[in-house]
């Protein structure tokens, strides 16, 4: 790095040299006087403190989550559960087909999954009691049910305020945008909300809001506005303590490190993918969704968010898996193949999770209802175990028959793998504690 990098003058407008760097008397006059801009005894001890606290991350097995989302609740049945042996009524018409994993089948048109099922784990006795779309949906996104008294922060949120971010991007990424409530900060402050692309990756001419200059900003003029916003910060943070001005501080402030950061704005450049790459994944939402989520994974994001498809399928089950697990099979296996190839899949907990799951009988319109008693969640990597069956469903996927997998242990498996203790007390409005994870224990059975 030389003088003229932008981190370097980040780190050196704060100095006794702050002057030089362009910033005005009538700057100064703009914001009242400023006091001194050196580091305080506070702010050093909670840096340090931080920096501690990011050492024994680095040794949590998983660096990062991809959370794929398929919203609606899919069927196990006809994906990750086949019942081959239940009456056609129960099992469906989908039929199913071998893995690479002795005894484990899967749906027929899980073709490309199929053969890297030695890498997952595929957890086939989740449960819960929400059979309505949005109770499912906070279930899964907080690992908390829903409480009219208390909104909770989704799970990505909680690890950017556990974690932090890294180099210049932000901590949670959702892709193409945040997918529903309950994906936010909740009772967190709205910095530890996430940051959204703003469009499909899949889309032409794909491009990122706000990572580009204004017209007529130039880097020279982009710096000194930057000295000069963070003079205004200090001056009205000595004034005001509320969530709105902290977290417009700390939104302005990633959005400076992500513009001036040129390997944070790289990592959003999913055009810089080889051909074959981008190819390998298909040319679709699920495709460039996941190649965008492992790209920003790879680059130092802690956790992306996306979602794919619609799978609340009450009529006509079949044609609809037909039209749509396809793409995601492409998109999923090659994911998982990509990730373990880089050497990034043992650091990186890969999770498809959705709202609940259908209900054991096929129904009068061919398709399957709401149903949370059981249904199957798959995740890989992040030093959990490969080729790995958890819990079963009975023969008719009505209920769990071994090892119910409860949204508690499931969540308080995720934060563990991270490094993060999820009985740890946040202070929600009133300054009432609340535990990451109320209840659940770690599942040691998972783990490698």
């Amino acid at each position: 790095m030389n003088g003229s990098d932008p981190s370097i003058h980040q780190q050196n407008y704060k100095s006794s040299s702050f002057l030089s760097g362009g910033m005005h008397r009538r700057d100064f006059m703009l914001v009242g006087a400023v006091g001194g801009l050196g580091l305080s005894l506070e702010s050093l001890l909670a840096q340090e403190k931080k920096a501690e606290v990011q050492e024994k991350k680095k040794a949590a097995p998983a660096q990062a989550v991809i959370q794929i989302f398929l919203p609606g609740g899919m069927a196990a049945q006809e994906t990750f559960d086949p019942k081959p042996y239940a009456p056609i009524e129960y099992r469906g018409d989908m039929g199913q087909r071998k893995t690479n994993v002795e005894g484990v089948l899967f749906g027929r048109y899980l073709e490309k999954t199929s053969k890297v099922a030695d890498k997952l784990l595929v957890a086939r006795s989740m449960t819960h009691g929400e059979a309505a779309h949005e109770r499912g949906t906070h279930n899964m996104f907080t690992g908390y049910r829903p409480s009219p008294a208390l909104t909770y922060p989704s799970m990505g949120s909680v690890i950017a305020h556990e974690l932090g971010s890294r180099k210049n991007l932000p901590p949670y990424v959702c892709v193409p945008n945040q997918p529903n409530i309950y994906a936010g900060s909740g009772y967190l402050s709205s910095s530890y909300a996430p940051f959204s692309l703003g469009s499909d990756p899949a889309s032409g001419g794909f491009k990122v809001r706000d990572l580009t200059l204004p017209g007529g900003v130039d880097k020279k003029r982009f710096l000194r506005r930057q000295t000069i916003l963070e003079a205004v910060n200090q001056h009205f943070k000595k004034r005001e303590t509320t969530d709105g001005v902290k977290a417009m501080d700390s939104f302005y402030d990633r959005a400076y490190n992500m513009i001036s950061s040129p390997e944070a704005r790289e990592a959003f450049r999913i055009d810089k993918e080889p051909a074959k790459v981008r190819d390998a994944y298909g040319r679709n939402s699920a495709g460039q969704r996941m190649l965008m989520a492992r790209r920003l994974v790879e680059a130092g994001v802690r956790l992306v968010t996306l979602t794919y498809g619609g799978w609340d399928m009450h009529q006509n089950i079949l044609g609809s898996m037909q039209r749509q697990l396809p793409t995601f099979d492409q998109a999923f296996s090659q994911l998982i193949t990509d990730l373990d190839q880089r050497g990034l899949l043992d650091t990186t907990l890969v999770m498809v999770t959705t709202e609940f799951g259908r209900t054991p009988k096929i129904n009068r319109d061919a398709g399957r209802d709401h149903w949370p008693k059981v249904f199957s969640i798959v995740m890989a990597g992040g030093g959990l175990k490969r080729g790995y069956v958890y819990g079963s469903s009975d023969a008719t996927s009505t209920e769990p028959e071994e090892n119910p997998l409860t949204v508690e242990d499931w969540a308080m498996t995720v934060y563990h793998q991270l490094g993060i203790d999820a009985v740890k007390e946040l202070v929600a409005p009133g300054d009432r504690p609340i535990e990451i994870v109320d209840g659940g224990k770690v599942l040691h059975d998972l783990i490698a």
